[in-house]
């Protein structure tokens, strides 16, 4: 999911200032969301992140600049074009907002009540074929209460897909949720987007976590959008956008894997660093869940982050417990620095760790697969490592980019059948 896929843009803010009350909330904002990309926003409580997006949607108008959409603003849209335009946006709520008094499938067909041309055989199919997808056909005739909180989720996005939308906003979705569940609903959104082709745009919290479903991220600090790239030049940003928003992001971890974030980990390396005290030998090993989109296609996101999680623990086990340390690099990719151990140090811990993951570890990925979905027969994912020389006089990215030349693979899973 990350790399902006570099398409043009389908969202433009131009100067947008809006106020309530003589009390500014954006000011002068810019920004471009582009089409077929997953746009996070992130900034403090109360910062406007919200009333950004209610901008896009129409809901709100701003008092000084404009909104345009593929290059037209706003307020010259004539009312058939407008419309044509709020049809190709959907919304999903923090809350769900589901009707307790309304079935499943009344909940999602309600958005296709705005659609009057629309036969009632019509908005079954549509209907259904949601349901389907989603995995909640069994389940149309209950009530949201009747469900579990995934399920109810589940049933959100089903209603927020059912119109075909080009574009789904998602206000704050994850809030409150635990980890496990927090990672599960980013990545079936990256799921869905995958399966349905929209152009996300999401307000969250969930950093670092979001960021490995995030194309481009947008930082809104002071009423200003302060930041707009990927999440690793975010990652990189020197600003105090971090101490007041982000509640000192050097104590963030990769929840998903218990790693730490990228700053966190340069920051490490850069003490470790200074502690060695002219001891220059140290190790790099990078590696990679080598075929995760197939996975991902094949199996779902569930599947996808128990062997992500799953490779995160035996990297942990392995080398941290020799005083290495270790961030998720990529969605795919981990990498790992043993600021103490040489290279044929480091070759010796990565066969260990090497022969438990075969023997462990990939009956670990293999078990949550089959029973994330026991439906597909046969399937495949294979582990691949490298390992480099440190040199602290060579640049740290340098040194893993050999590392990553290096990888070869290690571990392999494929059925028989």
């Amino acid at each position: 999911m990350r790399g902006s896929v570099m398409n043009s843009h389908i969202i433009e803010f131009k100067n947008v200032t809006k106020r309530f009350d003589n009390r500014t909330i954006l000011d002068r904002i810019n920004l471009r969301i582009y089409e077929g990309d997953v746009t996070t926003i992130i900034g403090k409580s109360g910062e406007g992140k919200s009333v950004l997006l209610k901008h896009i949607i129409g809901l709100l108008k701003p008092d000084e600049g404009s909104v345009l959409i593929r290059g037209r603003p706003i307020e010259k849209m004539k009312r058939r074009e407008w419309n044509a335009y709020l049809g190709q946006i959907s919304y999903m709520f923090q809350n769900n907002a589901l009707f307790d008094s309304k079935t499943i499938y009344q909940n999602v067909a309600m958005p296709l009540r705005k659609f009057p041309r629309l036969t009632k055989s019509q908005i079954r199919e549509k209907v259904m074929a949601r349901l389907e997808q989603t995995e909640l056909t069994e389940v149309a005739h209950k009530y949201p209460s009747e469900l579990s909180g995934g399920m109810q989720k589940r049933t959100a996005l089903a209603r927020a897909l059912v119109t075909d939308p080009k574009i789904v906003l998602f206000d704050e979705v994850t809030t409150g949720q635990d980890p496990i569940r927090r990672n599960a609903i980013l990545g079936m959104i990256a799921e869905y987007k995958m399966k349905f082709d929209f152009t996300a745009v999401l307000i969250s919290h969930d950093i670092p976590d979001v960021f490995f479903i995030s194309n481009r991220v947008l930082a809104l600090y002071n009423k200003k959008i302060v930041f707009q790239g990927t999440p690793e030049a975010f990652e990189e940003l020197d600003h105090p956008f971090y101490d007041e928003i982000i509640d000192s992001i050097i104590n963030l971890q990769d929840e998903l894997t218990g790693m730490h974030s990228r700053r966190q980990f340069k920051v490490r390396y850069q003490t470790d660093l200074a502690r060695r005290n002219g001891h220059r030998q140290f190790a790099v090993v990078i590696f990679n869940l080598d075929n995760l989109d197939h996975i991902i296609e094949q199996l779902g996101h569930t599947a996808a982050q128990s062997g992500i999680r799953t490779m995160g623990d035996y990297i942990n086990k392995h080398f941290g417990t020799v005083g290495g340390f270790s961030m998720r690099r990529r969605t795919d990719q981990f990498s790992t620095v043993l600021p103490f151990s040489d290279l044929e140090e480091a070759r010796r811990i990565l066969e260990d760790f090497t022969g438990d993951f075969r023997q462990n570890g990939l009956i670990r990925i293999e078990n949550a697969a089959r029973e994330s979905n026991p439906e597909v027969p046969c399937f495949e994912f294979s582990i691949s490592a490298g390992l480099a020389r440190g040199n602290p006089d060579v640049e740290l990215d340098s040194i893993m980019s050999f590392a990553d030349f290096n990888r070869e693979p290690i571990a392999q899973f494929q059925c028989n059948i």
